[in-house]
């Protein structure tokens, strides 16, 4: 992470912003992960990433809530995706709905303030009105604090 900041400069404004993320759960692997082993000596998680997966063109409504609430910014990533809510048939094809994923990274003091405004803004708990989740951060660079 130091060699990238030290790259890209995520330290000055506009230089992006990088994160890191335990991995709750490694399937795959030859070894098991425990959270003990997630846990990195001394340091306090401070941030929370929250990712929301919506339909494309309603993640500037997730960005309006989450503003609302205290979020200072967010990153709108295209995707494609499918459900059993979404999927639709034109002539015997069936047709993937184009999707938008939010992410957002939050202190966490105001993580929960942030999900509800976005939960209730969006309808989340309604089949196929999207989904959200939240991941703790290890370590960040490029964040103004």
């Amino acid at each position: 992470m130091e060699d990238l900041d030290n790259k890209f400069n995520f330290h000055k404004p506009n230089h992006g912003i990088a994160f890191s993320t335990s991995v709750a759960n490694l399937i795959g692997a030859s070894y098991n992960i425990s959270s003990e082993d997630r846990k990195i000596e001394g340091e306090e998680n401070m941030y929370n990433a929250i990712f929301v997966v919506v339909d494309r063109g309603l993640a500037e409504n997730v960005m309006d809530a989450a503003k609302g609430a205290g979020a200072k910014g967010g990153t709108i990533i295209n995707a494609r995706g499918s459900g059993i809510h979404e999927t639709q048939k034109l002539f015997a094809m069936e047709i993937e709905p184009e999707k938008e994923i939010v992410l957002i990274l939050t202190e966490t003091k105001i993580t929960e303030d942030v999900t509800r405004a976005i939960n209730e803004k969006m309808e989340l708990s309604k089949p196929g009105h999207g989904i959200m989740f939240v991941l703790d951060v290890n370590k960040t660079y490029g964040l103004v604090q």
